[in-house]
């Protein structure tokens, strides 16, 4: 994930904080102050960050999609600590409470990302930016990130016994996997496939801005990885067609994942309202969907796999991280 998540609300923030944590003494995710060790871009969109900062030796490993918030100094460089100074692990979400208790013109803007890669041993995190223009705070400064500059992250910590809390990539046993998105995913997407052991059968449709948005991959040559550059089309013109046509491709997973009964879709208005939903597979099955990016592409998406097809939704997870032609927002 690389731009702001409609999940900075306070209503979705109070819903992940509101999950008990099983560690007795340590909550899930801290805040960490990061100092920027290298800045590179690393395609013609985007921008590769590496941070380090001595508490990363506890910084959560599980990756896969998981979700981190990034907090950016304000326009005169203040950025409050948030209590990732302190050496009490204090509350769950305690960072965001005092964050919440700020005169608004003093909060920091928040983003919502997804860990790249992060290394203990070195003590780094990094993370990819997909940058669109200088439209936000976040893309403003990846596109303006030195060696020395520092923001706060809020991520997991790997002593608490819930420190995978954030991830909605759960496939569950299923061996057929099908992810797709655009570029604001392609981060959270790359880091899933390098995670995948080579058992699995997987196709990927990664939908990028131009032809020099086709990022390096460690995966297994097994894996189906389709990079689709659109070249000044809107976004959605290639990665839409590309799904529909493998799924008219592989009926015999279509209808195995088929579910027992009609299914009734909500008709989320995107422009409004939050298109998530990460469900638990509760049912068996061979096959599972993660499709994120944009929301009414992701909603496009959402139909041709459950209305048009009938696959099972507790099949699917679809994540809608951003609308065309709105800016990035905080809670």
């Amino acid at each position: 994930m690389s731009v702001a998540t409609t999940t900075d609300s306070p209503a979705a923030i109070a819903a992940t904080a509101s999950t008990p944590s099983t560690s007795a003494d340590r909550p899930c995710h801290r805040p960490y102050r990061a100092v920027v060790a290298s800045v590179s871009r690393v395609s013609e969109s985007f921008v590769r960050v590496v941070f380090t900062c001595p508490r990363f030796r506890w910084f959560g490993t599980d990756r896969l999609d998981q979700r981190v918030k990034l907090l950016f100094p304000l326009d005169d460089g203040t950025l409050h600590d948030l209590g990732a100074d302190g050496e009490d692990e204090g509350e769950p979400y305690a960072w965001y409470a005092a964050w919440r208790e700020l005169p608004e013109h003093l909060r920091s803007p928040m983003r919502t990302y997804t860990v790249r890669a992060v290394d203990p041993d070195a003590r780094t995190v990094t993370v990819d930016f997909a940058c669109h223009g200088d439209v936000g705070p976040a893309t403003r400064w990846a596109q303006r990130a030195v060696a020395g500059q520092e923001l706060l992250i809020c991520g997991p910590d790997s002593r608490s016994e819930t420190s995978h809390l954030g991830i909605d990539f759960k496939p569950g046993l299923a061996e057929h996997l099908l992810l797709a998105g655009d570029e604001t995913a392609a981060p959270a997407i790359c880091a899933i496939l390098e995670q995948l052991p080579a058992t699995r059968d997987v196709h990927a449709f990664i939908e990028v801005p131009t032809d020099g948005d086709v990022l390096p991959l460690d995966v297994p040559a097994s894996f189906n990885v389709t990079w689709l550059p659109r070249n000044h089309d809107r976004v959605g013109e290639e990665v839409l067609p590309a799904v529909t046509r493998w799924l008219d491709e592989h009926p015999e997973l279509v209808q195995a994942a088929t579910a027992p009964r009609v299914q009734q879709l909500d008709d989320v208005d995107v422009d409004s309202e939050i298109l998530w939903d990460s469900p638990d597979p509760t049912v068996p099955g061979e096959f599972y969907a993660w499709l994120a990016g944009e929301s009414a592409v992701i909603k496009t998406m959402r139909r041709a796999l459950v209305s048009a097809r009938g696959i099972d939704r507790r099949r699917v997870a679809f994540m809608g991280y951003w609308r065309q032609g709105q800016c990035e927002r905080s809670a």
